[in-house]
């Protein structure tokens, strides 16, 4: 399929045992990561993260690492 499915039209698909067997090469952390650090938010700062997070169809764990390494690539 190339357009966009609905949620039910995904639920659908997926549904099928035939569209459930993954495709590419599987993806993998490139490192280890070390001890969880706690870190706080106010609450719309959180919001927008986790509004984000979920445009990118990622965890909010993993965008905020995203955005932490693109801010860590800029200068100084």
């Amino acid at each position: 399929m190339t357009s966009e499915m609905t949620p039910d039209e995904e639920y659908e698909f997926y549904a099928d045992p035939a569209n459930q067997t993954p495709t590419g090469e599987p993806r993998r952390r490139s490192a280890k990561l070390t001890t969880p650090i706690p870190v706080r938010f106010p609450a719309d700062v959180l919001d927008e993260v986790k509004r984000r997070a979920d445009a990118d169809d990622r965890s909010v764990s993993s965008w905020i690492r995203r955005a932490v390494e693109h801010e860590l690539n800029r200068p100084a």
